[in-house]
C-alpha cells in the first residue's frame, strides 16, 4: 500500500491562469532587480570586512549575555557563535566575536577593541582573548566576486547538464526557473534588509539544487509521456505530467519546510538568515518548477520522440510514480 498526499487522479489545469502566474514572475523579477539597485543588499561582516575575536573562557559561553553586554557599544552588526571542537579540552569554553568594520574606517580600531573586551570581561572575569583577525575591505570584495562566481558558475553547469539529458527546449526553462529563483530570493533580502553574507550564498547554492531536482523530477516524466503519448497535445501532457509528479513534490517540499521552520522559530539568530533563504527557496523554488519551467517548455514546443515503431509504446519506466 502505497502513501499518497494526493489523489491518484487529480488532475489540476496548470495552465488555467499561466498569463498571471508566468506575469506574476516576470513583474516580480523585474521588482527585485530594482530592490537590488535602489535598495542595495544588507552585506554581513564576510562582505563588508570586519574583526573577529576570539574568547576562552573557565565559564560557559553565555551568547545573549554577551550580546547583551557588546550592544550598548553600538558597534552595529555583531555576531556571536560558540565555537565547539574535538581538540579542546573540556574546560576550555570557546567563542567567537565578529564585529563589522565601522563606517569610514577600514578595520575595527584597538580601542574599540578594546571597549568590546572590557565588555565581556565584566560578564565573565576569567575571559581571554588569544586572538584578534581583521578582515579589510580587498579581502571582502574578492568574496563578493567569488560568491557570484560560484552563483554563476553552478547555473552553467545546470544548463549544460539539462541540455545533454533533455531537448534544449527543457534547458532553457530548467534554467529560466533558476535565474527566476534567485533574483527574486535576492530581491526579497533588498527589500527585508536581512543580513546577507556567506551563509547566504550557501542557501542560495541549496536552492539551486533544491529547484533543479525538483524540475528534473517534472521533466523526466514529461519525457517519459512524449514517447507514452504520441498525440496527446503538449499542454495536455506538461499538466499530466505535474499531477502525476504532485505527491512526490508535496512530500519532499512538506516535510522540508517542516523541518526548516522549526528551525527558523526555534534556530536562533545565528542561523535564521540562512533558513529563511532556504525556506523561502523551497517555496519559489517548487512554485517555478510548476508555472515558470513548463511554461517556457510549452511556449517553444517540444520535438515528439518518433523512433518508436508503436505509438503507444512506452519506456520500462512509464508508470512509476515518481
Amino acid at each position: 500500500m502505497r502513501l499518497r498526499i494526493v489523489p491518484e487522479n487529480t488532475k489540476i489545469d496548470f495552465f488555467r491562469a499561466a498569463r498571471i502566474t508566468f506575469g506574476a514572475s516576470i513583474v516580480a523579477m523585474v521588482l527585485s532587480i530594482a530592490a537590488f539597485f535602489a535598495l542595495g543588499l544588507n552585506f554581513g561582516i564576510d562582505f563588508q570586512g570586519g574583526t573577529t575575536i576570539r574568547t576562552e573562557a573557565e565559564q560557559p559561553v553565555d551568547v545573549g549575555a554577551y550580546r547583551e553586554a557588546i550592544a550598548p557599544l553600538g558597534l552595529g552588526d555583531v555576531v556571536i557563535t560558540e565555537v565547539f571542537d574535538p581538540s579542546f579540552g573540556d574546560d576550555r569554553n570557546v567563542a567567537s566575536v565578529r564585529i563589522q568594520a565601522q563606517e569610514g574606517a577600514e578595520s575595527v580600531t584597538a580601542e574599540t577593541i578594546s571597549a568590546v573586551q572590557g565588555a565581556l570581561s565584566e560578564v565573565d572575569p576569567s575571559i581571554t582573548f588569544p586572538s584578534v583577525e581583521s578582515v579589510g575591505p580587498k579581502v571582502s570584495g574578492e568574496l563578493i566576486q567569488s560568491a557570484v562566481y560560484a552563483v554563476l558558475g553552478s547555473l552553467a553547469a545546470i544548463l549544460f547538464y539539462i541540455w545533454l539529458r533533455f531537448e534544449w527546449q527543457f534547458a532553457i526553462g530548467a534554467i529560466a526557473a533558476l535565474v527566476h529563483d534567485v533574483v527574486v530570493t535576492i530581491g526579497l533580502f533588498a527589500v527585508l534588509q536581512i543580513k546577507f553574507d556567506l551563509a547566504i550564498i550557501a542557501a542560495l547554492l541549496t536552492i539551486v539544487g533544491y529547484s533543479i531536482n525538483d524540475t528534473v523530477v517534472v521533466f523526466d516524466r514529461a519525457r517519459e509521456n512524449l514517447r507514452k503519448y504520441k498525440t496527446m497535445p503538449l499542454r495536455d501532457l506538461l499538466n499530466l505530467s505535474a499531477n502525476e509528479t504532485l505527491s512526490r513534490t508535496v512530500m519532499t517540499s512538506g516535510t522540508t519546510l517542516l523541518a526548516l521552520l522549526a528551525l527558523l522559530v526555534l534556530g536562533g539568530d545565528v542561523i535564521r538568515g540562512f533558513v529563511f533563504a532556504i525556506f523561502w527557496g523551497i517555496i519559489i523554488g517548487t512554485y517555478s518548477s510548476i508555472y515558470v519551467a513548463k511554461n517556457i517548455v510549452l511556449m517553444l514546443g517540444v520535438k515528439r520522440d518518433w523512433d518508436k515503431k508503436d505509438p503507444k509504446a512506452g519506456t520500462q519506466f512509464a508508470d512509476i510514480d515518481a
